[in-house]
């Protein structure tokens, strides 16, 4: 087992430029700035955009289908919990640190050139409404430490009762095979854009 954490950092600076075409060409109400102070990362801030009229500022955290390049996934993994040294430490989804105000989740990453990002999907997904769709379903972050607290030698799929498992959502314990053993909230995405929690950019 071993971490991906450098390489994807790499991946990441190469798959930026392809991201920021994207934007340039389909949020035209809104300029934007890449994130290099590694504080505001931390704080779940990849990117700001400004509201060209409104000067709205919004915080997005990209969060991208490295591990799947030239794949289609149907569903993205919202990270519940992980371990590090050995603790166990809540994900990002419902981390108060986090000053995120959506995620742009990046998946159907195409590569056809070596070390070159070809085309991708990005849905924005409004992290407050996604957390409150949750909550509306009794799936408070107080539920799911139960739930993984009850099912802690789980590894794989686990049903929770609020989602259906083929059309919304599922848990998702990598107990085995990753060193951070993420402990994952699996949702489909037509269903984040269903509930109106998101929105397809591209």
């Amino acid at each position: 087992m071993k971490s991906n954490f450098l390489s994807d950092l790499s991946k990441e600076k190469q798959l930026a430029p392809l991201l920021d075409f994207y934007y340039e060409k389909h949020l035209k109400q809104y300029t934007f700035k890449r994130v290099s102070n590694l504080k505001q990362q931390r704080q779940g801030i990849d990117l700001i955009l400004e509201h060209k009229v409104s000067k709205n500022l919004f915080y997005v955290d990209e969060k991208a289908q490295l591990d799947y390049v030239n794949e289609s996934l149907p569903t993205f993994a919202f990270e519940l919990s992980y371990l590090k040294n050995g603790d166990q430490k809540r994900g990002w989804l419902f981390d108060a640190s986090k000053k995120t105000h959506f995620y742009a989740l990046v998946t159907s990453i195409f590569s056809d050139e070596e070390k070159m990002f070809t085309s991708c999907n990005i849905t924005f997904v409004n992290r407050k409404k996604l957390i409150g769709h949750l909550v509306d379903l009794n799936l408070t972050e107080e539920h799911f430490t139960k739930v993984i607290r009850n099912n802690a030698q789980t590894n794989g799929k686990l049903i929770l009762e609020s989602l259906h498992p083929k059309k919304e959502g599922f848990l998702f314990f990598s107990t085995s095979n990753k060193v951070e053993k993420p402990i994952n909230l699996v949702l489909r995405l037509e269903f984040l854009v269903e509930i109106g929690v998101a929105k397809r950019l591209v």
